[in-house]
């Protein structure tokens, strides 16, 4: 659920019996995509990071950040992904469905609207999809600054934000400038940017090369307002147990 949500359940847990809970709450997750990764396989799996769901996912990787020299290649094939991806009626034969309900679709185009007046560039979308039914258009920003609204809260929407770094000490304190850490992705054909990074990033999970990738035995959860806790894997089941100590005095030692 939302952060703002997983601070009352602890509160209400400690005023009824005291119950341990877990929470798997809300992201501004970091996707990072070096110069050396496969271009068009970046591209689709940020492409999918992003917009799987209607962008309504805590682990969406809504923070792209792509180095330098490949920035504007980078930033005019994921518009026009965004512009061919096709958006209706989710019974249909379409990408893309609608949001929740009003009150979400509205959130996602007022945080737009954010972006315009803070000055990011929109290369796609940027409004609502025909006047019928919850639909927001698949929507791009590029030339993002780390402080503007869109990039420090977490839209829940098709809202993709692409920005800019020069190396990796630099890209490491920006994908950290966030009060969440639930995931993290890298997309490189070097093996030693990719341990680096994924060492260093404070983040529940960390994909390399490709993105939500799930399994039932790999744990799932947060750091920071990302909650705590984790889901699956053998960490899940902490939540559901206690540790017992027993100790016996014996009278006589047998050997």
């Amino acid at each position: 659920g939302s952060t703002e949500i997983g601070q009352l359940i602890p509160q209400l847990a400690a005023k009824s019996n005291l119950k341990r809970v877990t929470l798997e709450l809300g992201g501004k997750s970091p996707n990072i995509v070096l110069a050396d990764a496969d271009m068009d396989h970046a591209i689709e799996q940020s492409h999918f990071g992003l917009f799987f769901n209607q962008g309504q996912c805590c682990c969406a990787g809504s923070r792209i950040f792509v180095e330098e020299k490949i920035y504007d290649e980078f930033v005019e094939k994921s518009a026009a992904r965004a512009n061919s991806r096709s958006v209706g009626d989710p019974f249909a034969d379409v990408e893309q469905g609608p949001q929740v309900d009003d009150v979400q679709m509205n959130k996602i185009l007022s945080l737009i609207d954010s972006g315009k007046r803070d000055g990011a560039k929109l290369v796609a979308g940027g409004a609502r999809q025909g006047d019928k039914g919850y639909y927001v258009q698949p929507t791009v920003f590029s030339d993002v600054g780390d402080n503007m609204q869109i990039a420090k809260e977490e839209i829940f929407g098709p809202v993709m934000q692409i920005m800019k770094f020069k190396n990796l000490d630099e890209l490491i304190h920006r994908a950290h400038d966030t009060i969440y850490g639930l995931a993290a992705s890298v997309f490189t054909t070097d093996l030693e940017k990719a341990l680096y990074l994924s060492n260093s990033l404070r983040a529940g999970t960390v994909w390399v090369n490709c993105y939500d990738v799930f399994d039932a035995s790999a744990p799932f959860g947060g750091y920071g307002m990302s909650g705590n806790g984790r889901e699956l894997g053998e960490y899940g089941l902490q939540a559901y147990t206690e540790v017992k100590t027993v100790t016996y005095k014996i009278p006589q030692k047998n050997s």
